[in-house]
């Protein structure tokens, strides 16, 4: 029994040399020391050495154990000091190496014009207001003097949920949400994105982004809706734009009007962009309609507003030259970088 356990230890020692990773080393401990290992197996024929032998040979299988068991633990710490030195080699960074160069992105212009914007009317005392994209029929129609049957519906046309919820068209939802939670004076913007059922192509999508605005207070006329807007203008397109109302129908506004402004490229002696008109319309506009103070809970009598939507897109496209607005949608990084 002692040649054999000598023999043991012998051939762990030639099989430990061998040993290159975790996986071996784990199998050796298994071979020698597990329950089903050649040590074990010692052990269990013990039962048939003599009372005087059995002193003798456990303390000479315990040392071999032992011996056994540092042989595997300092192999085990070998292979731990390999596999850091190799980690480290792999992952050494050579800081002299030149940097890489990341280019920096740029915010995309329907982001950037929106923002702009909203610091436009921010600056004039505004404050932005948010609401739900899946929205009410009341609020998208009903609540804005649109009720079912009403043929300015066709021209709003949206994807409808069921026959109670849609995906807004308009961001005049938000308007309607506020004047029902809120007393006068209001004078809020409503960014956002809205649906409507339009066929894609250079000028139509079926969703964009809307900016309308909404302010109630005593005594708001329609002199107070061209100053804000005049000064909009201004902010935006430059100091020698002009505006001109011409006379409009919206259902939630009376009277109503469509808002053009001076062509920023020509000064209104007529180019490509504004089609030789010298003109460029960019919104809708008018005093808020009775009924629709009324139904949020507001006094005509006592309060008047204005309001006015614009099509983001549409700014985008008049302020950097854009004649389709599929361009804005596909992310094309080449199309894209223009704008940093």
């Amino acid at each position: 029994m002692k040649e054999k356990l000598l023999a043991i230890e012998a051939a762990l020692d030639s099989e430990i040399a061998l040993v290159a990773d975790n996986e071996g080393i784990e199998a050796l401990r298994v071979k020698y020391l597990g329950k089903k290992g050649e040590l074990t197996a010692i052990l269990r024929s013990m039962g048939s050495l003599s009372a005087e032998e059995r002193p003798v040979m456990g303390k000479l299988v315990n040392e071999v154990r032992a011996s056994i068991e540092a042989k595997i633990g300092a192999k085990k710490e070998i292979l731990a000091q390999e596999g850091l030195a190799k980690k480290l080699l792999d992952e050494a960074i050579d800081v002299t190496a030149p940097a890489s160069i990341r280019t920096l992105g740029s915010r995309h212009p329907i982001a950037a014009v929106t923002e702009e914007l909203e610091n436009i009317f921010i600056g004039m005392g505004f404050d932005v207001a948010d609401g739900p994209e899946v929205e009410y029929d009341y609020y998208n129609f009903e609540a804005l003097n649109t009720p079912e049957g009403h043929p300015a519906r066709d021209a709003q046309d949206t994807f409808y949920i069921n026959s109670k919820v849609l995906l807004r068209s308009q961001t005049s939802t938000v308007q309607v949400r506020t004047m029902e939670k809120q007393k006068p004076p209001i004078r809020i913007i409503s960014p956002g994105r809205v649906y409507r059922s339009d066929a894609v192509d250079a000028t139509h999508s079926p969703m964009f982004h809307q900016m309308e605005g909404l302010v109630v207070d005593k005594g708001i006329t329609m002199g107070d809706l061209k100053g804000t807007l005049e000064l909009f203008a201004k902010t935006l397109f430059g100091e020698d734009t002009r505006i001109r109302f011409r006379p409009h129908h919206f259902p939630f506004t009376e009277p109503s009007a469509e808002v053009d402004i001076s062509c920023f490229m020509c000064g209104g002696k007529g180019c490509s962009l504004c089609k030789k008109e010298g003109w460029i319309e960019i919104l809708g506009a008018g005093m808020v309609h009775p009924n629709v103070l009324r139904g949020c809970g507001i006094d005509p009598e006592e309060y008047s507003g204005f309001a006015f939507g614009m099509g983001i897109e549409r700014i985008v496209m008049k302020k950097y030259g854009i004649t389709d607005m599929r361009l804005l949608y596909e992310n094309d990084v080449r199309f894209l970088k223009q704008f940093n």
